[in-house]
Formats: C-alpha cells, sequence, structure tokens
C-alpha cells in the first residue's frame, strides 16, 4: 500500500461522544480514530444537534450558504468545530433543521421533513468542503442519512476539479432503513427533480436515499462479511435484492471492532470486581459480579448459572423467539436478567412471566449502561437469538468478559462467534440456526448441559472467548484496502485463536 496518507471525510448522522441513538455512533467514534493514527488525515461531517455534547464550546469557522440552483433561495448555515478525540469534527449549524430535542423522532414519530434534513446534511457536507479548503480523496457515508453525497458528486459535482479525485463509500449498517421520501422533500437537490433517477426511486412520486447511495458509490460495504452476503437475498436485503445484486462486484463486509476501551473486565469502573482472563482471577471475578447483579435486580443470591440479555425490546432482537420458551427453560435451576426498552406487547409479555417467576427472571425495563456492563461481567452466557444483525456488539463485549454468547447464525453473529457444538476446539459460543423458539430452546437447554456435565470445559471456552479480539486497527487496514482498491488480504471475521486446552 502506498505511504502517502489518504484524505478521508467520514459523514455520519451521529458520533459517539457527541450524539448517539444506536451503533453507528460507535463505528462513527472509532473507525475515524483507527485511520487517523495510522496516519491519514480524517475529518468527520455530521449535525449541529440542539443535544451534542460540548456544544457550548464549539467554535464557529465559518457562516455561509447552500446555494441550489436553479433556485434563487440560499439556506444559511454554520460550520462549527468540534473534535471527537484527536479526530476534528465539522457539525453544520442549520437550525431550521436540528435545533430540535431529539435526532430522527419524537414520541416515536418521525420527524416530517426528515428526507429534507437529511438532504442538507448530503448537499452541505460537499458545500462546505472546498470552503474549509479540505479536499478528500474518499468521501465515507453512512446509512441512508449520507445516501445522497455519492449521487451529488456523480451530479452535481460530476465536473468539478475539486473533486475530480474524489472516490465515494456507502457504509450499511441496517438496511431496515432506506429513507424514503416523496419528491417533494428534496428541494435541496433539484437534480433529482430534473430528471427521473430510477435506480434511486421506490415508486414515482418517493425517493430512496439509500437506494441512491448504493447506485452512486464507488464502493459499497456491510458491517459483516455475512451481512454482505445476506444484502444479495430478497429476505436479507429487506426488499433491496437487485440494488446490491447490481453492485455485487463493489460490495465488501467488514466486521465493527470492539472499544475495549469502554469494554475491558480488567479495568471496567462499572462492575464489582475486576478480572483477567485466567482461571483464577476470571472465577472469582465472575462469582463477585454475579452476587452483586443478583443484589441489583432483587434475586436470590445462589449459585446458578446466569443468562444475560440486553437489547431493544423489538422482533429483530429475537424477543420474539425467546418468549415462547421463557417458562420452559425457567423449569430448570437457572437465573436470567433482561434488561432494556421498546415495544410495550413484548414489554408486557416479559413483565408477566418476571412476575411468575420471581425467584429466577428479573425483567428491567430501563436503559442503563452501567446496568449493561455488570449483565455482562455477572453472567456466564449472554443470548443474543436476532432475526437480523448486521454486525452487533453486545457478542463482542460478552467475549471480552468470559461471558459465552448464545447467538442466531446471521449476519454478524455468525462472524464473530463459533459454535461449540461445530468446532469445539476453539469455540468460543453456541449458535443456532432456524429462526424458532424451539431452536433457541434446544440451544439454551445445549449450553446448560455443558455449565452442568463439564465445568472444566466451560471453563476452557470462557478463556477462548476472552482472548477473542476485534480490534478497530484490523477493521481500519480492511477500510483502508477497499479504499484503495486492493483486494481484501484476508477473509474478514474470526480472528485467530490461542487454543486453551
Amino acid at each position: 500500500m502506498p505511504t502517502a496518507p489518504l484524505k478521508i471525510l467520514f459523514v455520519s448522522s451521529e458520533v459517539d461522544g457527541l450524539v448517539k441513538t444506536g451503533g453507528l455512533a460507535d463505528v462513527a467514534k472509532s473507525l475515524p480514530a483507527a485511520l487517523k493514527e495510522m496516519g491519514h488525515d480524517v475529518r468527520i461531517v455530521m449535525p449541529f444537534y440542539k443535544t451534542v455534547a460540548g456544544r457550548e464550546q464549539a467554535v464557529s469557522l465559518l457562516t455561509t450558504k447552500l446555494y441550489v440552483d436553479p433556485q434563487p433561495a440560499a439556506v444559511g448555515y454554520q460550520i462549527m468545530q468540534l473534535a471527537s478525540g484527536d479526530v476534528p469534527v465539522y457539525a453544520l449549524d442549520a437550525p431550521q433543521y436540528f435545533e430540535r430535542s431529539e435526532l430522527y423522532a419524537e414520541n416515536n414519530q418521525a420527524y416530517a421533513d426528515n428526507g429534507e434534513r437529511f438532504a442538507f446534511l448530503s448537499a452541505a457536507s460537499l458545500d462546505m468542503c472546498e470552503k474549509v479548503d479540505f479536499q478528500p480523496d474518499v468521501i465515507h457515508c453512512n446509512d441512508w442519512h449520507t445516501g445522497l453525497v455519492p449521487f451529488l458528486l456523480k451530479t452535481r459535482y460530476a465536473q468539478s476539479s475539486f473533486f475530480a479525485q474524489t472516490k465515494s463509500v456507502i457504509t450499511i449498517h441496517n438496511a431496515v432503513f432506506k429513507g424514503v421520501f416523496n419528491y417533494e422533500q428534496y428541494s435541496l437537490i433539484p437534480e433529482l427533480i430534473q430528471r427521473r433517477y430510477t435506480n434511486a426511486e421506490v415508486d414515482p412520486s418517493h425517493i430512496s436515499m439509500l437506494k441512491a447511495g448504493v447506485a452512486y458509490a464507488d464502493k459499497v460495504n456491510a458491517v459483516s462479511p455475512t451481512y454482505a452476503s445476506e444484502l444479495l437475498s430478497h429476505l436479507g436485503s429487506h426488499g433491496m435484492e437487485a440494488d446490491f445484486q447490481s453492485r455485487a462486484g463493489d460490495l465488501y463486509g467488514i466486521v465493527n471492532g470492539c472499544d475495549y476501551g469502554d469494554w475491558n473486565p480488567e479495568a471496567d469502573p462499572y462492575i464489582k470486581q475486576n478480572f483477567k482472563a485466567n482461571k483464577v482471577s476470571l472465577a472469582r471475578g465472575k462469582k463477585a459480579c454475579k452476587r452483586d447483579l443478583q443484589q441489583q435486580v432483587n434475586l436470590p443470591v445462589v449459585d446458578l448459572p446466569l443468562y444475560g440479555m440486553v437489547c431493544r425490546l423489538t422482533e429483530q432482537k429475537g424477543i420474539h423467539y425467546l418468549i415462547p420458551i421463557l417458562r420452559d427453560f425457567l423449569a430448570n435451576d437457572v437465573q436470567i436478567v433482561l434488561v432494556g426498552t421498546g415495544d410495550p406487547k413484548l414489554a408486557s409479555a416479559l413483565r408477566e412471566i418476571s412476575d411468575a417467576y420471581k425467584e429466577k427472571f428479573a425483567f428491567v425495563e430501563i436503559y442503563s449502561n452501567p446496568l449493561a456492563h455488570c449483565v455482562e461481567a455477572a453472567a456466564d452466557f449472554f443470548m443474543m437469538p436476532s432475526e437480523f444483525e448486521p454486525c452487533g456488539l453486545n457478542q463482542m463485549y460478552s467475549l471480552a468478559y468470559g461471558t459465552l454468547p448464545i447467538v442466531r447464525a446471521v449476519g454478524g453473529l455468525k462472524d464473530t462467534v463459533i459454535d461449540y457444538d461445530q468446532t469445539p476446539q476453539v469455540a468460543t459460543g453456541f449458535s443456532f440456526e432456524k429462526p424458532t423458539p424451539e431452536a433457541l430452546l434446544i440451544k439454551l437447554q445445549r449450553s446448560l448441559l455443558l455449565y452442568c456435565q463439564q465445568p472444566k470445559e466451560f471453563k476452557r471456552l470462557q478463556l477462548n472467548a476472552m482472548v477473542c479480539k476485534f480490534n478497530w486497527k484490523d477493521s481500519a487496514e480492511q477500510y483502508l484496502a477497499m479504499y484503495l482498491g486492493s483486494e481484501l488480504s484476508q477473509p474478514v471475521g474470526i480472528p485467530h485463536l490461542e487454543i486453551h486446552a
């Protein structure tokens, strides 16, 4: 690879540490930081939301306007300077779009003008580049919110000498969300109205920003190799298979890294006792953390196998596979702690079971980062029976804490967890394929059998899990290969494991 550093503009609707609603923010923080550490000139551009952390300390770099031909009107905005660690952040301050209580929705109702809001983000992200004298080699876009950036590079800026060498990438974090809006919301993108771009249309009156991004980006990537493959199918792409199939030659799958600065049992400030990857430390730490969690959630302090789950209460996370078999599994000598908020119907069903099994099942209907850390540290197993999972992070956190993941073999879960029943010597957890409650129950019973009947083997798997690392540096090297048009040097996914005999 060339030694000359690249200039990379990372466009995202959220960045962890500044503002966050989901895993996209984690990537938007960690990947730019890893690329910066490799010596590249990386900048981030995002909206200047009302809720951005450190907003009061932001410095105004420029007050300017986005001119849109043939409209005489222009949209005024400021470019505010922030930082994500050592990475400079350009926050686009347009109060009519971003001076709101939330990022995308209030009271579960999406803002009616989200199409116009994020069309502005795409257009202004390019408009500001020459104004701040940053000429990117690569513009890395993320999900539907930024999908019009590649389109504009190939249309509005097709003859621009400033962007003549600029290439674009769009990362698909979740293809469920396509950014579909009526043409009326695209007044800032008259190129879409002047002629029909059928490869970006959902129907004659609606454009999908995600479809536009996939159609016009130079490279398309998904956040795991298996998810990249799933995007080529009708079910896995949520109806966009033709779009992804047409770009199959430019479609890459790269597993997200994990931020071990935040998720490290040796230094975690939220857990009762820190521990590391050796038998004595692991056993003592797990025991102390389990006792602490049991006390926090009002479960009996007893030495039983503990199953944890922390997630949004949605069908995507497989809650509808868990609920029908929960009572059957709770007939065993086990405890379960489930932490999460979301669908009221799913929450109601979980509360009903929790009330009937107060000694065994604690359902905690909150979002709490400290409690999530405690669950990861205390549990023996972590359940992720997802219907689909582009990458997933909780299975990586679980591995780091010696908590064996029980996952459905989809997306990034398949790429990061090695099933005990298939390859026991290097296994790090358990996986199942069929999307049914029965398949989940079988695997839960299988894990319980290992815990109770083969304690030495169980401990060996825990140590396997703890040395399995997904570092952002490794992911960043794969992204760099994609930017440069190189072949990915090795399959992405399961890293080399040190085998514990």
